[in-house]
């Protein structure tokens, strides 16, 4: 299993974008199932969206209808450690999409994030594990 966040979904699905190759690649070579946090869907629907076109947010919602991405849904007992993560990094910042991914990966028992955000999330100390594995 592996929690995807936003950045290598953007990235795939941007051509020009420098980390296209590469997450595309792990993307495709990761162990499954490849698991998104439905914040991080609604961050990705929207900058696909808006920077790419309405062609590239088809695409990605049709790889959550087909199973390829599976959307793993906020509980409402994850809404207080989310808020605490958001509140103990808030100097940082590391806000409630990122504290959500973190939250889930803690949840599931998770170790490694797929990310290009290493800045917050190599930062942020899980409850469940010394750190989290960041890839690529």
């Amino acid at each position: 299993m592996l929690i995807v966040d936003a950045g290598p979904l953007y990235a795939v699905a941007a051509s020009k974008d420098q980390n296209h190759a590469q997450c595309g690649e792990l993307l495709r070579s990761a162990s499954r199932p490849l698991v998104v946090p439905e914040l991080v869907i609604t961050e990705v629907a929207y900058l696909l969206s808006d920077r790419i076109g309405p062609h590239a947010e088809l695409a990605f919602g049709r790889s959550l209808a087909s199973g390829e991405l599976i959307a793993e849904a906020v509980i409402p007992s994850d809404w207080q450690r989310i808020v605490d993560l958001v509140a103990q990094y808030a100097d940082l910042p590391l806000g409630i999409v990122d504290a959500s991914v973190v939250c889930l990966a803690e949840r599931l028992d998770v170790d490694r994030i797929a990310t290009l955000d290493h800045r917050h999330f190599g930062t942020v100390r899980p409850s469940h594990i010394e750190t989290f594995t960041l890839i690529p």
